[in-house]
């Protein structure tokens, strides 16, 4: 999808946070977008989304039950 300058769009920040952007400038397939502060970074088209809802779906499930690493007394001797 093509964003025009000055438009707003959505981003996903760490698989966890949707931030509303602005975009600021397009250079090919990438994009310079600014949040509501000063900060801005550079992103590809396909980190941006047209709305909330787009970012909110594309949002991974954690799951609860999952551990983060095997301990070596988990396996069967």
């Amino acid at each position: 999808m093509k964003y025009e300058i000055g438009s707003t769009a959505y981003i996903v920040e760490s698989n966890r946070i949707v931030k509303e952007v602005t975009v600021v400038r397009q250079s090919g397939d990438f994009y310079t977008v600014r949040f509501d502060t000063n900060g801005g970074i550079q992103v590809r088209s396909s980190r941006l989304f047209a709305s909330r809802e787009d970012a909110e779906a594309s949002l991974t499930e954690k799951k609860k039950d999952q551990k983060r690493f095997n301990s070596p007394y988990d396996y069967p001797h």
